[in-house]
């Protein structure tokens, strides 16, 4: 417990957009990616990037898991690493499509959200709600080539009170479908934002500094951790462009730009509905 009697948060950076989450009592791995540098990730149709660093743990070094948060199928999220390592009955949130491809590989928990679906986990008085959320991982009319992909609302209650709300963005381009975000979650704690503007074949696969900065005025969370910016060649917009256009017009948020191996605590906080 915190000084104040609430459960606490936190988010460790491992490497890309692979993260532990301690929320209450409750810890989550997302988007594994444990490859060491200089190894080829694969993203499809004989595309690959080959890593720059090494993560900042390795699978052995990670703690007890209650589940995995997975936004997508591609090589820079969840790799041949973490497929040969992690457990086979760790519960493994992540897109439908996803979920039959993790079966056939073994991971029999796997369990497939689509949008606005929920995941509950339970541990004594606190109860951990995972809802995806929609996220669009490239240009209008490519959805057929490229795997589907989520973002998530993860939420903390305890004896049924409110107490922390985290917006994991996944892999996307900003598109207006993402405003249905804040209209169902107006109030979040803090949010982890996958950036790079990631590119494979000249197509744009995630946010680049502008597009992050018009997400993070959308979501208007209390802390934004960057992520997903440096690991790749493929990412071609570096931190720099989302702190310039986050800072331009005056933050919204307290950025919180962490490097690999660091942990920082996130705002919790009861509220009353």
């Amino acid at each position: 417990m915190t000084a104040s009697g609430l459960p606490p948060a936190s988010v460790t950076v491992v490497g890309n957009a692979t993260t532990i989450l301690r929320i209450g009592g409750f810890t989550l791995l997302t988007d594994p990616n444990f490859l060491p540098a200089g190894h080829r990730a694969y993203l499809g149709y004989g595309v690959w990037t080959r890593r720059r660093a090494d993560p900042a743990l390795t699978l052995a070094e990670l703690p007890p898991l209650d589940a995995v948060l997975l936004s997508h199928l591609h090589g820079d999220h969840f790799d041949r690493v973490a497929r040969r390592g992690l457990a086979r009955h760790l519960t493994v949130l992540a897109p439908p499509a996803a979920q039959r491809r993790l079966r056939q590989w073994g991971f029999r928990a796997a369990t497939g959200l689509g949008p606005w679906a929920s995941h509950e986990l339970v541990r004594g008085a606190q109860l951990l709600r995972v809802t995806a959320t929609p996220a669009y991982h490239g240009p209008r009319g490519l959805a057929r080539l490229l795997p589907p992909t989520m973002g998530a609302i993860v939420e903390l209650e305890r004896d049924g009170q409110p107490l922390f709300r985290l917006y994991v963005s996944g892999d996307t381009l900003y598109r207006p479908g993402l405003a249905e975000i804040p209209r169902r979650y107006p109030e979040v704690d803090a949010m982890l934002l996958h950036l790079g503007g990631a590119r494979a074949l000249g197509v744009p696969l995630s946010m680049d500094g502008r597009q992050g900065n018009l997400l993070t005025r959308l979501i208007r969370p209390r802390v934004t951790v960057p992520l997903h910016y440096h690991d790749y060649p493929a990412y071609r917009s570096p931190l720099g462009d989302y702190l310039r256009e986050a800072t331009r017009n005056g933050s919204v948020t307290r950025l919180l730009p962490l490097r690999r191996g660091e942990t920082a605590e996130l705002p919790v906080r009861a509220r009353s509905g």
